[in-house]
């Protein structure tokens, strides 16, 4: 087959010994610490059966033109370049080989956390937005690490597939002369999850964020390097990885371009009918307390495809608020205006660590650094870790689209629009009220990681339902918003989790 060029050496942007400081075509985003390089406590050399996401098979679409065997002039001359290769490696060579060592699918989410956080910046009021430079708001945010994962968990299982069919030693167990950095271990060499992990993240990041594609190659290609400076992959290793990931990576932006994503702006407001919303059937309807008045966050949203079943993750939609006036609204408003006015440092504590607003990486941002941490001390392969954010990742995106729905349906006032002496500890969201996004996002997110990882069940619980409370403590949700949104929120982590135990990596 015909192998589009790949990036394989050459210049690359300098890394600093235990951090490294992304630089892109316009502004900094911010440093990455080092991670820890992990010893994989499974190979989980049966990956290759379990299930996909999207599709039923990726390897029948996909024609390869396979590795060379072992004992072929063209194989040992490949193990020849890559014994000189590792023979000349320098100690940045070597500092970069254990940077992304310490996992590909780690180092890429987190470069997708810190690209959200820099474009979390919403343009003046009256600024036309430019299509090349996204809002990275939370649901923009939620959707690029759905797509993220899941490209990388489909296209790691694949991977795994392939590794096992072909069973290509790794090239040090071959040739001896070949000078490893990490011990060699009995993962099969071909294809390479570096290039696969590298091809799919590209594509994908360069989609959601095209102006960062030079800062997007850099990265890429320096991740490509350190197979070959790692001694862990030949060129026809990372040959067919690059082109297996860039493959799986393009069926998920297929699905992205007809997920109506595109419409959810909804500029010609064509939501107010979908919804239904006048006086008749919102008596005290939400306004936008933005000065000067600018348009809601992406009102049909709630009508973005979503990753599970669509009519078993809307049967978990929230029922209505209570009426502005009920003695139920009177006895929540009153609760929230007692705390506005008189926050202890605790609750000033707790609304602050996750107010996850402008300029960071967003709730479910939040969610995947905490999913990191679990993720690094687990210690787990490059394709159980991608599953991990797989399933997280489409349950909190659902959650987020179950969640917008609501809030424009019932278009529900924020406290401070209802009772101007609310102080909140924050901006006010531009968007209704009812329910509440952290709640949902947390108590999902939460909820999976508690599958995931059942020692920390009760902490993960712990932290979602304090996620959810800090909106109340700043005044920015009732208590009624809070707890509707966790109820549904946990319903899509346990429908999630669901589909979960049938894909086979249980087993």
């Amino acid at each position: 087959m015909n192998h589009k060029k790949i990036p394989i050496l050459g210049p690359i942007v300098a890394i600093i010994c235990f951090s490294i400081l992304f630089l892109s075509c316009e502004e900094d985003i911010p440093e990455l610490s080092e991670l820890t390089v992990p010893d994989a406590v499974s190979l989980d050399a049966d990956a290759g059966d379990w299930a996909y996401v999207l599709e039923s098979d990726y390897l029948n679409d996909l024609s390869l033109a396979g590795p060379a065997t072992v004992d072929s002039d063209a194989y040992q001359g490949e193990l020849e370049e890559l014994a000189a290769a590792t023979a000349r490696r320098t100690a940045d060579q070597e500092i970069k080989v254990r940077y992304w060592g310490a996992g590909g699918v780690l180092r890429w989410n987190r470069i997708l956390r810190d690209l959200v956080a820099k474009y979390n910046i919403a343009p003046p009021p009256g600024v036309v937005q430019d299509p090349k430079k996204p809002v990275a708001n939370p649901p923009f945010a939620a959707r690029a690490y759905a797509m993220l994962s899941v490209a990388q968990h489909d296209a790691l299982i694949a991977t795994w597939k392939l590794k096992y069919t072909v069973n290509r030693p790794a090239p040090s167990i071959i040739d001896d002369r070949i000078n490893t950095v990490f011990p060699t271990t009995d993962l099969p060499s071909y294809p390479s999850e570096n290039a696969v992990i590298a091809s799919t993240s590209l594509t994908v990041l360069k989609s959601l964020f095209p102006l960062e594609s030079d800062f997007l190659d850099a990265l890429a290609e320096e991740q490509v390097n350190t197979v070959r400076w790692g001694g862990t992959g030949t060129q026809s290793d990372i040959a067919d990885g690059w082109s297996l990931g860039t493959f799986v990576a393009s069926k998920i932006l297929e699905r992205a371009r007809t997920d109506r994503m595109d419409a959810a702006g909804d500029l010609q407001e064509t939501y107010k009918a979908f919804f239904d919303i006048n006086p008749s059937t919102i008596p005290v309807a939400w306004v936008s307390l933005a000065n000067p008045e600018v348009f809601p966050i992406l009102p049909m949203y709630g009508r973005v495809k979503t990753w599970h079943d669509s009519t078993a993750v809307f049967s978990h939609l929230p029922p209505p608020p209570p009426d502005v006036g009920s003695e139920a609204f009177e006895a929540d408003i009153a609760y929230v205006k007692s705390i506005s006015l008189d926050r202890s440092r605790e609750q000033w504590r707790i609304s602050s660590f996750w107010e996850d607003g402008g300029g960071t990486y967003t709730p479910p941002g939040h969610w995947n650094a905490i999913a990191e941490d679990l993720l690094v001390d687990a210690q787990w392969s490059e394709v159980r870790t991608a599953r991990a954010f797989s399933i997280m990742n489409r349950a909190v995106m659902d959650s987020g689209i179950l969640c917008w729905f609501a809030k424009y349906k019932y278009y529900f006032p924020r406290p401070s629009q209802i009772d101007p002496e609310i102080k909140t500890s924050a901006g006010i969201p531009n968007f209704p009220s009812y329910t509440s996004g952290h709640s949902s996002f947390s108590s999902t997110a939460g909820t999976v990681l508690g599958y995931l990882f059942p020692d920390q069940r009760e902490e993960m619980q712990r932290q979602y339902i304090e996620a959810g409370d800090s909106r109340v403590y700043g005044g920015i949700h009732y208590e009624f918003d809070n707890v509707e949104g966790r109820v549904s929120g946990v319903a899509i982590g346990e429908l999630a989790i669901s589909l979960a135990r049938q894909d086979g990596a249980d087993e």
